[in-house]
């Protein structure tokens, strides 16, 4: 029997080097704005820096990546872009979204976010910059973060049922405590609370502070959410009124959002 063992071993090797390699491959994406160095990706990932360095060359090769000559710096690749295309749904939220966070960030003045869901995580979709000098960038688009952290993931997180948000949180513990030890399991779920009696989310930057979002999650025809739209500004700017103010700016698009989503069939 030792040819079948051989077989797993390989197999499990396989599996390993994909892992890596997609682990690899989600960090630059989410500093895909500024680029990663080897040793940053060594730090980040944990992964050995010899075995990083071989997988960053292959992924050259395939041009899933490019490298700055000068900075030495990762990026993503033409391939990546290319394959992104082919992968795009039948019907993209972003596509139908765009619009009106434009809209939103002239209306507010304010940075607008798109927040998605995959799987474990929200991840930034798309933005729009409003006029005020001051802006409130905590996301780059591409970035993702644990569902159970920021605004418009915890829009997301408050339109899904209790056993899911339960499910997410455990999954999630870990690492919300690792990066962010001050905020607690209570305070979560009473942001929850507070965000279903509401209607939307008023919740601080845990990164960065003196920074406030608002949000309000976009729901599918049974009810499920289909993403969040968020704006974030300086604290200063969201007060209590402005907040509720912005939030009615928020709910409006995304009702004309909901019923072209319903239009145009479910999302992919």
């Amino acid at each position: 029997m030792p040819k079948p063992a051989a077989t797993d071993r390989e197999s499990n090797s396989g599996t390993q080097a994909l892992r890596r390699a997609m682990a690899l491959l989600r960090l630059i994406t989410t500093h895909n704005r500024t680029g990663l160095r080897l040793t940053d990706l060594h730090r980040m990932s944990e992964i050995e820096k010899p075995t990083v360095h071989r997988i960053l060359q292959g992924l050259l090769g395939e041009g899933m990546l490019r490298q700055d000559v000068n900075s030495k710096r990762y990026f993503l690749g033409a391939a990546m872009y290319e394959m992104g295309l082919a992968a795009a749904p039948r019907l993209a939220v972003r596509d139908v979204c765009h619009p009106y966070l434009r809209i939103l960030a002239e209306q507010t003045g304010d940075t607008v976010f798109l927040i998605e869901r995959s799987k474990f995580d929200g991840v930034c979709m798309d933005r729009a910059e409003g006029s005020f000098p001051i802006k409130a960038l905590v996301l780059d688009v591409g970035r993702r973060r644990p569902l159970t952290v920021g605004g418009g993931s915890l829009a997301i997180l408050s339109a899904l049922s209790e056993p899911e948000v339960q499910r997410i949180c455990a999954i999630n513990d870990a690492r919300s405590k690792e990066r962010f030890p001050r905020y607690s399991a209570e305070e979560l779920q009473q942001d929850l609370i507070d965000a279903r009696t509401r209607g939307y989310v008023i919740k601080d930057a845990l990164e960065i502070p003196g920074v406030r979002t608002v949000a309000v999650p976009i729901r599918q025809t049974d009810g499920t959410p289909a993403g969040a739209i968020s704006v974030t500004a300086i604290a200063a700017r969201l007060d209590h009124n402005r907040s509720a103010l912005i939030a009615g700016y928020i709910s409006d698009a995304v009702a004309q959002i909901e019923a072209e989503l319903s239009g145009r069939g479910t999302p992919a």
